[in-house]
């Protein structure tokens, strides 16, 4: 992967988290930097781990299915993408009373709700010729970057931003899957 295919993925990746964040930011009384920054950390953290679990899941399994890693890379990116596109379409809204700052554990379940597709991607990564750590550093800073932000922008954006966020963000990985699988199969 080039750097730039790294970072689209770190973008990417971090969609959900944003489309979270700002769901989160709405519905806290007032953001203040200090509470964007903590919920930022718990998600880039937690974003940093699952790609690392993940592609060592997908190492262990790598002999196995080595004649055919290109059409698993591409079928968890499509699968994740088309996820992300269909959840933006989603109309579903939680009401509830405003809290000056979530819960710690609240956070951390959210983080590794919206981390899932990164351990996904992680076994997918696996089959790759790439630098784990690296990527997931730059899943990780992607996301406390996005979070934090989606924080700060939620009480003003809404869930309308956030929304457009995680369509743009599956469409990039259903491209980065194709992308994958055209060179595989020697078609670029």
């Amino acid at each position: 992967m080039t750097p730039f295919t790294t970072l689209l993925l770190a973008f990417s990746m971090s969609a959900d988290a944003f489309a979270a964040s700002i769901g989160k930011g709405a519905m806290i009384e007032h953001p203040r930097f200090r509470e964007a920054l903590r919920t930022g950390l718990i998600f880039g953290v937690i974003e940093t781990l699952t790609p690392l679990l993940g592609w060592a899941l997908g190492v262990a399994a790598a002999r196995h299915v080595e004649a055919w890693d290109h059409w698993i890379v591409f079928t968890l990116l499509l699968l994740i993408g088309g996820h992300m596109v269909v959840a933006s379409f989603s109309t579903t809204q939680e009401e509830s009373e405003r809290p000056r700052r979530h819960a710690w554990w609240l956070l951390a379940a959210t983080a590794v709700a919206t981390s899932i597709d990164a351990l996904a991607i992680g076994i997918g990564l696996a089959f790759l010729d790439i630098n784990i750590l690296v990527t997931a550093l730059a899943i990780g800073l992607a996301t406390t970057l996005m979070a934090t932000l989606g924080i700060l922008l939620g009480r003003r954006l809404g869930e309308l931003i956030g929304r457009r966020a995680e369509l743009v963000g599956g469409l990039i990985l259903i491209g980065i899957g194709s992308g994958i699988l055209t060179e595989h199969l020697g078609m670029w």
